[in-house]
């Protein structure tokens, strides 16, 4: 055994170093690396009554280990979390997005990385749904548009950022044009407007986490209209004077230009003229045939085809009637 004891010093240093030379070639074979990974999902963490405004989806990740570890790591491999749960609303909160990596042997270069969040109250709201008719055909009106749906009246609840809630409306459009009786439709999506202004439902959903929503996408209408306005013909009536010809003279014919005029206006209000009656007019001058412009009374919410009619009192002397003074 002296052999081992001999030169122990020297032995020990020579297999120091072909541990050392074994190490050296065995890393030379499976160097230190890294890996880039540009567009790791985060993982949002929100608590209830909160809502996340266009918050970023990814972050950049980049790990380091050996070569051999590295190769087989994904960006699924990677997880990146931000935890909310104790944080307020806010126009830019910084949150911290924490990320590890799921691997052994793997170091992550940046496992925090600090983003701004915009930050909203949660809350749902609900919306009476208003049916709209922008497409009337002259002639018809519409007496009852209403939309249906579980509830009555029909009403959607919009859950999302309380920042848009105000001044939010809720209807669904008929966008064909109203000219019969009666309409129903069984299907017709809610569109949402915000002072006046389209609120695409699509669109928020994609910029809002936890997604917004209605609880309802589509309602029934119906329809009840009627025609609007119709037209008939009545004869102009005169009245009797406000003051009658001087003594010893009368009228012995009236005639009128026009004799009859065309209405417009709402079959009900028409429903109750058969004539207009001219007003009457001072005759107290009037020796002989006299013309008279006469505007027409139309009753409101009626309209005629003359603004004025030509009324013509034909007067002549009283044969039975002493001479009238000179």
């Amino acid at each position: 055994m002296s052999w081992i004891a001999d030169d122990w010093r020297l032995k020990l240093l020579a297999v120091g170093l072909a541990v050392l030379m074994l190490g050296a070639v065995a890393f030379s074979q499976n160097p230190p690396t890294s890996k880039t990974f540009p567009n790791v999902g985060i993982n949002y963490n929100v608590p209830a009554g909160l809502m996340l405004i266009n918050p970023p989806d990814t972050t950049k990740v980049t790990v380091s280990g050996l070569a051999d570890t590295i190769s087989t790591v994904t960006q699924t491999s990677v997880v990146a979390t931000a935890d909310l749960t104790k944080a307020s609303p806010g126009a830019s909160v910084n949150v911290n997005v924490v990320v590890r990596s799921l691997v052994d042997g793997v170091t992550v270069k940046d496992p925090v990385v600090p983003v701004a969040l915009n930050i909203d109250q949660r809350s749902a709201v609900k919306l009476t749904v208003t049916v709209r008719t922008p497409r009337v055909t002259p002639g018809w009106q519409v007496t009852n548009a209403e939309a249906r749906c579980p509830t009555a009246p029909c009403s959607v609840t919009f859950d999302g950022p309380v920042s848009l809630e105000s001044n939010l409306k809720a209807y669904a459009d008929f966008a064909s044009p109203v000219e019969n009786s009666t309409y129903d439709v069984l299907t017709q999506p809610v569109v949402l407007e915000r002072n006046g202004a389209p609120l695409v439902l699509t669109k928020l959903t994609a910029t809002t986490l936890p997604p917004a929503n209605l609880d309802i996408n589509a309602v029934a209408i119906h329809i009840d209209a009627k025609t609007g306005s119709t037209s008939r013909q009545v004869v102009l009536v005169d009245s009797q004077p406000s003051n009658p010809p001087p003594n010893c003279y009368r009228v012995t014919a009236v005639s009128i230009d026009p004799v009859t005029v065309i209405l417009t206006g709402s079959p009900d209000a028409l429903g109750r003229i058969t004539t207009i009656a001219l007003p009457g007019v001072d005759l107290s001058h009037s020796t002989s045939s006299t013309t008279f412009q006469i505007t027409i009374p139309y009753p409101d919410g009626v309209s005629g085809s003359a603004a004025k009619a030509r009324v013509t009192y034909s007067i002549s002397q009283n044969p039975n009637c002493a001479s009238p003074p000179a």
